[in-house]
């Protein structure tokens, strides 16, 4: 407080000797309240709505915020009220009420009410191509015709941005009904969103686990997806705190588990299955895919090598009664590709190509079906 602002507070305490409360004792004491971080207090930055109304030892005012979220809410509304009984009177009854210019996120499980499939792809273990088959399922599902949304979950390690081409990508919002909304990028007939859009790519995202589930939170629920067919999810390998935000928060219709024939994935691909199997969480397992399940030379593309096991997650399908979703060999032209930012699924005429155009109608049939033997998921929570 500035030697100016105590002066003004002794005069109006000065002026208040005859019990009467006057709307400028209510200003002077909140204009000792700073909003952190921004130094100003919440009279210069018109946090003190113009209903102000004072009847006898009761006082009422609204205080407005930019986002229903703001973290200083609870904190602001006792400073306000501790202030007004150390510089007006400490027998003043507040009464504040709070709003936000923004209008609030939808309530569970409305959050993404235009969006008619969210498919989970999902791997027990780092490695195993995960986030190659999650961009090229959803680069293969545009072409195929469908609205694709895709989001990059892996907030520690996000890789979406490179592989799509769209690095130096740079979201900004717009307010749309009443909420400052994040627009998704649109690359290769896909809308996407990743961390990785609003973080240095060379430095590394120090955050706890709630931090990552919040962010998250917002890239679901503070983004404009639209209407879409199918939502692919990115997730990050194992089983963690990501995974248990995005079953508390969106209903998932399926999930997809991505591994490689050899046993250590195999036994991990099986965790995964199981966490989206357990009762409480309720996510139907869609079908497994065998990513890297040969290598073929380029120049002789009839060729197949069996490098990491053969036929591995075919038997594991088998062995849990799971389609299979999709082989996908190991070709040069892959890593070639994703490193350039143009997925193979973009060249259906290729070997590869061909493999994702499979994969993505092969995920359609096992969503349609899905959606016509089983009830809609429900968020963890609402079970």
């Amino acid at each position: 407080m500035t030697p100016n602002e105590k002066q003004n507070i002794t005069i109006s305490r000065d002026s208040m000797s005859d019990g009467t409360i006057y709307p400028a004792l209510i200003t002077n004491a909140l204009s000792t309240v700073r909003y952190p971080g921004t130094g100003k207090n919440v009279v210069e930055m018109n946090m003190v709505a113009d209903d102000l109304r004072i009847a006898g030892l009761h006082v009422s005012f609204t205080l407005v915020f930019d986002k229903p979220t703001d973290p200083f809410m609870k904190s602001m509304v006792k400073a306000c009220e501790a202030a007004i009984h150390a510089y007006v009177n400490p027998n003043v009854e507040v009464e504040i009420t709070t709003k936000a210019l923004q209008a609030p996120r939808p309530d569970l499980p409305d959050l993404l009410p235009g969006v008619k499939n969210i498919i989970a792809v999902s791997s027990g273990k780092g490695g195993v191509g995960k986030s190659t088959v999650a961009i090229n399922l959803a680069i293969a599902l545009a072409r195929l015709g469908h609205r694709v949304g895709l989001l990059d979950c892996d907030i520690f390690g996000p890789s979406a941005p490179k592989m799509m081409g769209v690095e130096d990508g740079r979201p900004y919002s717009e307010n749309i009904e009443g909420r400052d909304l994040i627009l998704p990028l649109e690359q290769y007939g896909v809308k996407m969103l990743s961390i990785g859009f609003f973080v240095e790519p060379d430095q590394a995202t120090i955050w706890r686990g709630g931090m990552a589930s919040n962010a998250l939170k917002q890239l679901i629920g503070d983004a404009h997806w639209g209407d879409l067919d199918y939502f692919i999810l990115d997730t990050p390998p194992g089983t963690s705190d990501i995974h248990l935000t995005l079953v508390q928060t969106i209903p998932i219709t399926g999930a997809v588990i991505v591994s490689t024939p050899q046993d250590v994935a195999l036994a991990d691909a099986r965790k995964g299955i199981s966490m989206y199997e357990n009762e409480k969480v309720g996510v139907p397992i869609l079908g497994l895919v065998e990513n890297m399940a040969w290598f073929t030379p380029k120049e002789h593309p009839e060729e197949r090598y069996y490098l990491f096991g053969r036929e591995g997650v075919k038997r594991l399908a088998e062995d849990m009664q799971l389609p299979l979703l999709g082989q996908i060999p190991i070709v040069e032209s892959i890593c070639e590709d994703s490193d350039k930012g143009t997925p193979p699924a973009l060249h259906p005429e290729t070997i590869t190509g061909q493999a994702f155009i499979q994969l993505a109608a092969n995920v359609v049939a096992q969503t349609e079906k899905r959606n016509k033997e089983q009830p809609p998921t429900t968020i963890v929570g609402t079970k």
